[in-house]
């Protein structure tokens, strides 16, 4: 027993030795959670002797699951089995490798990734002569995650119906269900929807894994969903032994449909459970650890806590203010050169995080500038690239015979199949309902598809088959290669990294096959769809690593820098226009856990310019001036109109006073739509309601918003006449009369009223699938979105309305989001004095205007500055190789100047 109790203090003590009954642990960041929990998993085997087969651990991610088996291992041996050491979708797999055949599944089904999903579309986008321009694979995707977060379609799959459907969308999903059903596939929304199917309709299976399931242990709790939870909670009803961890302050993924609330209310749902707080930090310093206190404090979703810790101060906090994105990219290089120059770290000691990929533009030429190595984690994940989809493919068909591998690699690499032979074999597998595969190897011999090619083809997989059984994956791997043509293939493209890959991948099996010697190829291929880029363990050197604050929750680095630290970027303006408070108290995480990322030394940056994602002048992020300026060292110069007024939500969200500016009546100019008149002043919403005659429209404009200009005010004769509605202005939600509120219903009544029955009630579904178990947001939603309906439906201008419904064919709301941004960037883009680059911008982007403004601007900076390089050949060389698109030539000038372009 001492040796698993050993070294914990005492908080961790007592998580590990109370292994009875419903106990939630809050372990904040860097507390020692995972030891905690190793340590409780060790001390219920060796101490209660209870056997590992009987003890579900339920991780985050693959990485977190195998890190948290090696401990385990360490702790009490490898002759234990510890398969239940897993993620949900690896435990909901178990489950279906044993009792998939309830419901006429093979055991061996197929999972697919998004790569896989593609594949699918890419066959029913050319079955129905359907196009991108159309709708775009993300929208179908999109779609078919939002049907599958309910367990309807499960009926249609597993008891095929004939469905009618509604419009397109609805066309494709149902297609997209027959060919998963065909191919007994599976993505990853239907792995635990087909677990939770199976529970709930088979008592015998269900009673057989509650009764095997003693002890249930979930990681990262607060980032569970609402189906996720329903499992573990099911599962533990018989022996009511359930153990959560997590932190509700590090909460990133609601987008995603995770719900800290279940972590925050677990005392509620559980009466009798026992909760220990775990704040002892053992990361950072405790500048670092005060600067996060003081941010996440103003959540409102989480548990009261303070993290403290005994390391050594530290070092200040800095904040950098810069003029420009250069210039804050060459001031992060240029401290990473300063402190590796002192040889006091190296440079993979830096992590450069970011809320959005293209953040790290400016932060990548600067540190090419400087020589400063670095790699980006997150870019093509690696099971997502071409040479590993391929090979994987290949394995796939051996095992499977799917029509999704087939059509990856029937002429991969070429064999003169075309598209031609491929739909003469669909219209066959078609007729006959089977796969494609049996549908060629039974006709081989037919006049369509006796070729060459195509023999070669079947002689090769029947040849792997044989091999299967006898060879070790890893080893059955390199003859697929060199027998397939796929190494010739790789070696004569030129591309060495895609050679690297692939023995990555080998050395990834050899791992796989060191810790399960006798895995089947049918198990190693439903386990490896499950990982992710940051299950690798991949040897990146001394570099400094860029990744989005996303990508590096669970990770810990001695020196971290948070740059684009913007309004509108964090937090994201497009979460705060979708989700409005949540959005805020999730972004306000985000920042909580890239500052707890960082170990010895925390730097936040941000810099001035405009931001395409606001419309506006960029300011620093709203959370920076939620911090006391003792708790940091700032450098750089605030421009006189910065401050945090910009940053006031309105009250109804936060609480928050909001001033009130302009009132009714009063005439005032707006950059874009020129004068207009306020007709309504809501305090509720924090906006008012502006007619513009330029548009002949009505608009919506936050207080918040600094683009209004006042013309002309109210008299005081004014005031005295509308003092009724001033009063009703500034009325507080508890003053407002039953008469108001029913006047305001009646008069919303009228507005809505117009609404055809059947967009109402599509708007009603799209509000119960957003929030299916919050009847406020859904209202909320609904009454938004019909509101936005009445506003698209008046639009002017066609054209932007085209885009904004291309894009977003169901949210009104962000129909209304998209077209007012475009609108903005349309009367940019016909203004700009650059012709040229309005040409190249409008034929990079000849549907979106705010992305063609985007790219116009940063063709000009990217211009401005080739014309102030000092090496003339090296700038005329660039010019040379990329004459149309400046930012390559900057890019392609820095390389020539660091020596790395020959």
């Amino acid at each position: 027993m001492e040796k698993h109790i050993k070294n914990l203090n005492e908080q961790q003590l007592e998580a590990v030795t109370s292994t009875e009954g419903y106990v939630r642990v809050i372990a904040g960041a860097g507390s020692g959670k995972t030891k905690a929990l190793t340590s409780r998993y060790a001390y219920i085997v060796e101490t209660l002797g209870i056997s590992a087969s009987n003890i579900l651990c339920v991780t985050f991610t693959n990485k977190a699951s195998r890190e948290m088996r090696l401990r385990v291992k360490k702790l009490i041996g490898d002759q234990h089995d510890l398969s239940y050491i897993t993620t949900y979708h690896g435990f909901c797999v178990r489950v279906l490798r044993e009792d998939i055949n309830k419901i006429g599944y093979p055991k061996n089904f197929v999972i697919m990734d998004v790569e896989d999903q593609k594949t699918i579309l890419r066959d029913i986008y050319n079955e129905f002569g359907i196009t991108s321009k159309l709708i775009t694979f993300k929208q179908v995707l999109r779609h078919i995650s939002r049907r599958k977060s309910s367990q309807e379609y499960l009926d249609y799959i597993i008891n095929p119906t004939k469905k009618e459907p509604k419009n397109d969308l609805d066309k494709i999903f149902y297609r997209y269900l027959q060919k998963q059903q065909r191919n007994f596939a599976l993505d990853f929304d239907d792995l635990i929807n087909f677990t939770l199917y199976i529970f709930l309709t088979d008592k015998v299976v269900f009673e057989k894994w509650k009764q095997r399931l003693h002890y249930i242990q979930v990681d990262e709790m607060q980032d569970s969903s609402e189906k996720q939870f329903r499992l573990v909670s099911m599962l533990s009803e018989t022996h009511k032994n359930l153990f959560v961890v997590g932190d509700p302050d590090q909460t990133i993924y609601e987008w995603r449909g995770a719900r800290p609330e279940f972590l925050v209310d677990f005392n509620q749902q559980f009466p009798s459970s026992k909760t220990i707080l775990m704040n002892q930090n053992y990361r950072s310093t405790p500048n670092i650890l005060t600067l996060g206190n003081h941010i996440i404090k103003n959540n409102k979703v989480r548990v009261d806590k303070d993290m403290f810790t005994q390391n050594p101060q530290g070092v200040e906090v800095v904040h950098f203010h810069a003029k420009n994105e250069s210039e804050e990219g060459n001031w992060i290089a240029e401290e990473i050169s300063r402190l590796v120059s002192k040889e006091v770290c190296n440079f993979s000691d830096f992590a450069i995080l970011y809320r959005a990929n293209h953040i790290s533009r400016s932060i990548e030429q600067a540190l090419v500038k400087k020589n400063i190595p670095y790699t980006i984690f997150g870019g093509i994940r690696f099971f997502e690239r071409k040479e590993i989809k391929d090979i994987l493919s290949y394995l796939r068909m051996v095992e499977f015979e799917d029509d999704i591998s087939f059509l990856r690699i029937i002429n991969t690499p070429s064999r003169g199949l075309g598209k031609k032979f491929i739909e003469e074999v669909s219209m066959i597998a078609e007729n006959d309902n089977i796969s494609l595969y049996s549908a060629l190897q039974k006709n081989i011999a037919s006049d369509g598809l006796n070729r060459k090619g195509a023999k070669d083809f079947i002689d090769l997989i029947e040849e792997f088959q044989k091999l299967r059984s006898k060879k070790k994956i890893s080893d059955l791997i390199k003859i697929i290669l060199d027998q397939s043509g796929l190494t010739e293939l790789f070696r004569t493209d030129g591309d060495t990294d895609r050679l690297d890959n692939l023995i990555e991948l080998q050395n990834s099996i050899i791992a796989f096959e060191s810790e399960d010697e006798d895995i089947s190829l049918d198990e190693f291929l439903q386990e490896i769809t499950l990982y992710s880029d940051v299950d690798l363990e991949e040897d990146q050197g001394d570099k400094v690593k860029l990744m989005t604050i996303h990508t590096s929750k669970g990770l810990e680095f001695p020196f971290v820098f948070l740059c684009g630290f913007n309004e509108g970027i964090l937090p994201s303006a497009m979460s705060i226009k979708e989700r409005r408070a949540k959005a805020i108290e999730e972004e306000r995480r985000l920042t909580y856990v890239a500052i707890t990322r960082a170990e010895k030394a925390l730097y936040l940056t941000e810099s001035e310019g405009y931001n395409f994602s606001t419309g506006q002048n960029k300011q620093p992020s709203r959370f920076l001036f939620e911090i006391n300026e003792n708790f940091l060292v700032r450098k750089g110069e605030f421009r006189k109109d910065v401050d945090d007024s910009h940053l006031r939500m309105p009250s109804r969200l936060t609480g928050i006073p909001i001033d009130q500016e302009f009132k009714v009546g009063d005439i005032i100019e707006h950059k874009v739509w020129d004068e207009g008149e306020v007709i309504e002043v809501n305090r509720e919403k924090g906006e008012y309601l502006i007619y513009f005659s330029l548009i002949d429209s009505k608009k919506p404009i936050n207080f918040e918003f600094k683009g209004l200009t006042l013309i002309e005010s109210k008299t005081s004769e004014d005031i005295v006449e509308d003092t009724a509605e001033e009063v009703t202005i500034k009325k507080s939600d508890s003053e407002i009369s039953e008469t108001e509120d029913l006047a305001k219903s009646l008069q919303k009544e009228n507005d809505f009223k117009s609404i055809e029955s059947d967009i109402r009630a599509q708007i009603r579904q799209f509000a119960s699938k957003e929030y299916p178990k919050d009847k406020e947001m859904q209202d909320y939603v609904f009454s938004n979105q019909l509101e936005d309906f009445k506003f698209m439906d008046n639009v002017k201008d066609k054209q932007v309305k085209n885009i904004a419904i291309k894009d977003w064919p169901e949210d009104f709301t962000m129909q209304k989001h998209v077209y007012e941004k475009n609108i903005v960037s349309k009367n940019f883009m016909k203004n700009v004095s650059d012709k040229k680059l309005n040409k190249y911008a409008k034929k990079e982007w000849p549907s979106d205007f705010t992305m063609q403004q985007h790219v116009y601007e940063e063709q000009l900076e990217a211009k401005n500055q080739m014309i102030e390089f000092e090496h003339r050949d090296f700038a005329k060389r660039a010019e040379e190789e990329w004459p149309e698109d400046f930012k390559m030539q900057v890019y392609f000038y820095e390389k020539l100047v660091s020596g790395e372009e020959k």
